[in-house]
């Protein structure tokens, strides 16, 4: 089953700057092949439901690795059965109801 998730992950207890966590996990989702936008609060991933949610649970083993003792974790998700749907169908959508009016 395909989905599309959005993945944002906040590592606590290793100060203000998160960059090199969100650079970090951004290689691990490149490394497994998934589509990802970055966006100034989290990720939107598309792919099959066990490759991506394999990523991120690579994404909280690296970021314990680089030494955040604690990670919180916000996921908001969708999937469909009636049709495979992308990321950019979806923006597509909107953007043509914009234009028309």
């Amino acid at each position: 089953m395909n989905v599309i998730l959005d993945l944002c992950i906040v590592p606590n207890g290793v100060g203000i700057s998160l960059s090199r966590y969100v650079a970090a996990c951004e290689r691990v989702l490149a490394e497994a092949g998934l589509k990802t936008v970055l966006h100034a609060n989290g990720t939107n991933i598309e792919g099959e439901w066990d490759n991506v949610f394999a990523a991120v649970r690579r994404c909280h083993e690296v970021v314990h690795e680089m030494g955040a003792p604690r990670i919180f974790t916000v996921m908001k998700l969708g999937t469909r059965t009636d049709r495979t749907q992308t990321m950019d169908e979806k923006i597509k959508s909107v953007e043509t109801k914009l234009a028309s009016q």
